[in-house]
């Protein structure tokens, strides 16, 4: 299941995070890359521990966990400290797969899900595309500054070159209530079901059946 969420920073927020960028210490982002990922990570990187990457952070961790729309899609119970990237002219990430565990002992997140928040103007960069591979099709995706996508972690997934402009973006991991995809998207179906029989029938005979069925799966799937 893919999640486009708009509008997940507020103006401010950007202006924040891109007055924050203009003047952060940015090192080569396959430092935090796996042996193979390394290989064809391309991109620059805010370094992390640092007030720079300190105050990115609590911007984009406030807007997502405000954000209903990721929250009630992705069901979180842990996240990654963001990454804050930056593509310049010529480069890219080549197709890879998210590290399934993340963090030290004490502090170590299952990533379920990525999440990447845009932070430039799409009409300010060439190339620069999210292409996530989901079921053998690859999609693109190139979000307006302040949206976010959330998509499974294991899909192999790449960022297209950059051949104009820079891309900047914030990505989050998380670890979700519901280990299994599948199960997740079944639960925000339902969920979406259960608003939309609310918003015509308030709170009928219909909405409590589908409420309770809501309910019930995820207290049988979550593992928390």
């Amino acid at each position: 299941m893919i999640i486009c969420a708009p509008n997940v920073l507020t103006p401010d927020e950007l202006n924040a995070i891109r007055s924050e960028l203009r003047d952060a210490s940015f090192i080569d982002g396959a430092d935090t890359a796996g042996w193979s990922a390394r290989e064809v990570k391309k991109n620059l990187q805010v370094a992390v521990d640092t007030e720079s990457q300190n105050r990115l952070r609590d911007i984009v961790h406030a807007a997502f966990m405000r954000n209903a729309l990721l929250q009630t899609s992705v069901l979180p119970v842990a996240m990654t400290q963001p990454l804050f990237n930056r593509y310049d002219v010529g480069m890219q990430y080549g197709r890879h797969v998210d590290a399934p565990v993340m963090g030290g002992m004490g502090s170590a997140v299952r990533t379920d899900v990525a999440i990447t928040v845009f932070l430039s103007d799409p009409a300010s960069y060439d190339g620069g595309d999210l292409v996530v591979d989901a079921s053998g099709m690859e999609y693109g995706f190139k979000l307006d500054a302040g949206a976010a996508i959330a998509y499974p972690a294991n899909s192999l997934h790449h960022v297209t070159p950059v051949t104009r402009g820079s891309r900047r973006a914030a990505i989050i991991w998380v670890q979700s209530q519901v280990r299994d995809a599948a199960q997740r998207e079944l639960l925000w179906d339902l969920d979406n079901a259960k608003r939309q029989i609310f918003g015509r029938e308030g709170k009928s005979a219909t909405f409590d059946i589908v409420s309770k069925s809501h309910a019930n799966l995820l207290r049988m799937w979550a593992n928390i």
